[in-house]
């Protein structure tokens, strides 16, 4: 039984296919756009999930989508009768509405002369994050918790899920969000683009929580474990907010209203130079944020008593408050799948109408994030071939590998040596983060790498941290705490000791947005870290994403592309070898 898994007209449109209940392929439409965080019908993510599975539409018998507009129907009545909105925002949820609903006139446009004759499943979004979270877990029975902006009407749901199933137990609804409190004060501080929020994380540990007792008067948690917003500082719940989801980068009008400059005073423009209140302001926000995040946490747990957390939504990619679960709350072991976003609704929607439909035990656990596209050794060569006169114009050596052991090898003393190293192996990761086949590596111990990076690749914002990849099995010698982190989703404090050892992946706090590598979920990338710990005695190297202001590359043409048109060292392209030696 093949289930098509869609998220559509959201941030970060994707797909998955599922046959009998086990992953087959996943991926973001913005890979095969290049669009970061592309919104609306995944047509290509769905037909490479299609090719990867080797069937036709025709074959798939169920399609799950990761959205209900009729679910919640008699709370959004009551509200628009309760607040009145404007006319402009009821007629624009209603002109939404009406374009979310042809699922199978838009598949058939996409693909055209192929006939889908299967079922279309609408789930609710806050349920399609649950299953995302739960039903690709490791563990048998866990609270599952989602956290996000707003999708169908609510911001948050909770359930406990055992076996083959969860169901919503509890949800906070509209107009109160913790991701629109998030997502409105990331604006306020002058960063307005889809999916800034990272950057107040990283920028948070700058500051000191000067504006906590301010921003309480703005996001309130409950005594029943939920929160509301005071709507005075918002604009989202009467009026017209710009939201654009189709066919391009999502686009998000300011959120925050007038009461909230009065209350910390002028938002930063977006070219403004970075000030010490400003850092301040995030350290705040997040603060406030983990104080209601962990209430609604530390309620969930009291209900269920369960051990073992799932999280999905937005908000569970905010890894610091991630990484702060068992220290906060009485959870012992936390599960963020790759992509725990908007995209990871594909997985969810279709592992939620899996469990309704099939009735079997499930048997898979999503342990690795490889599930995009891959390229042959052929592809690769006859790109290089055709390439070979831009490789020579840039001076570069191209050397094929004869064995995994040399590759790793060789790529590690060249990071060793300080070259900035592009590789690209595989699978494309599913998600958000390079982990390890779409990834830029260097040396952590380098404390000029950061600014070296920033120089030759990724000219960003100098606050922001790289993060370490760390063989699984050194994580406790490293860190503060120990546990499974494979998708990077937390954040850990390196133990004071070791930080001198590892300045380019140390943020200022001293903690580090850790991935843990074991060898049976990437063996070529443990070998690659492996080499470089039998170098340097280092069990970890920084890890970036393998991109340049775009989404990660997915084709080996992309990869090849960033490293001439940047100033990288060297590019490991499957087991090939490119490095320049000579002036270009």
């Amino acid at each position: 039984m093949l289930v098509l898994g869609i998220n559509a007209f959201h941030g970060d449109a994707s797909a998955c296919l599922v046959d009998r209940g086990i992953l087959i392929a996943a991926a973001e439409e913005e890979r095969f756009r290049r669009i970061k965080h592309w919104a609306g019908f995944p047509t290509e993510a769905i037909r490479y999930c299609l090719r990867e599975g080797g069937v036709g539409l025709a074959d798939v018998a169920h399609v799950a989508l990761n959205q209900d507009t009729r679910a919640n129907f008699g709370r959004r009545l009551a509200y628009a009768l309760r607040s009145r909105p404007s006319p402009a925002l009821v007629l624009e949820r209603l002109r939404n509405r009406r374009r979310r609903s042809g699922a199978e006139q838009l598949l058939e446009k996409a693909f055209p002369g192929e006939r889908f004759a299967g079922q279309v499943h609408r789930i609710e979004h806050h349920l399609a994050h649950l299953a995302s979270a739960f039903l690709v877990s490791p563990f048998e029975e866990a609270s599952s918790i989602s956290v996000d902006g707003f999708g169908d009407f609510a911001s948050a749901a909770w359930g406990l899920g055992r076996g083959r199933s969860v169901a919503v137990e509890g949800q906070v609804y509209f107009p109160h969000s913790l991701g629109i409190f998030y997502q409105a004060l990331t604006q306020y501080l002058g960063f307005p683009h889809y999916g800034d929020e990272y950057k107040v994380m990283g920028l948070a540990p700058y500051g000191e929580p000067k504006h906590v007792d301010a921003l309480r008067r703005v996001l309130l948690p409950q005594d029943d474990g939920s929160f509301q917003l005071d709507l005075s500082y918002f604009r989202h719940a009467k009026e017209r907010v710009e939201y654009v989801w189709e066919a391009g980068e999502p686009k998000i009008g300011p959120l925050y209203s007038r009461a909230l400059e009065e209350l910390l005073g002028p938002p930063r423009r977006f070219e403004e130079a970075l000030t010490q209140r400003h850092m301040d302001i995030a350290r705040s926000v997040q603060t406030v944020y983990e104080e209601a995040f962990f209430n609604l946490l530390n309620h969930v747990h009291a209900r269920h008593g369960a051990d073992r957390l799932a999280l999905a939504g937005g908000c569970a990619m905010n890894s610091v408050a991630n990484g702060k679960v068992a220290l906060r709350t009485p959870f012992k072991h936390v599960y963020v799948q790759s992509a725990a976003g908007d995209a990871g609704g594909a997985i969810g929607a279709a592992f939620a109408a899996w469990s309704r439909i099939s009735g079997e035990k499930r048997s898979f656990v999503m342990d690795h994030a490889f599930w995009g596209p891959q390229f042959s050794e052929g592809e690769i060569s006859e790109l290089l071939r055709s390439s070979a006169q831009n490789l020579e114009r840039a001076g570069c050596s191209v050397l094929r590998g004869s064995s995994d052991a040399e590759i790793c090898r060789r790529t590690a003393q060249a990071v060793a040596d300080g070259s900035v190293v592009g590789w690209f192996q595989g699978r494309m990761e599913w998600g958000p983060r390079a982990l390890g086949n779409r990834s830029i590596v260097c040396d952590p111990r380098r404390a000029d790498m950061k600014d070296i990076l920033n120089r030759k690749i990724k000219r960003r914002e100098s606050f922001r941290p790289f993060a370490p990849s760390i063989l699984r099995e050194s994580v406790s010698d490293w860190f503060e705490q120990d546990g499974d982190v494979p998708f990077m989703t937390q954040v850990y404090q390196i133990r004071e000791e070791r930080r001198p050892l590892i300045p380019a992946v140390t943020h200022v706090d001293g903690s580090g947005r850790l991935q843990t590598v074991a060898r049976a979920a990437n063996p070529r990338y443990y070998g690659l870290i492996e080499a470089f710990r039998d170098i340097t005695g280092i069990p970890m190297v920084l890890n970036t994403s393998f991109n340049e202001n775009e989404p990660v590359v997915c084709k080996p043409e992309e990869a090849l592309d960033c490293f001439l048109r940047t100033k990288m060292d060297v590019l490991v392209l499957g087991n090939t070898i490119i490095e320049r030696t000579g002036a270009a």
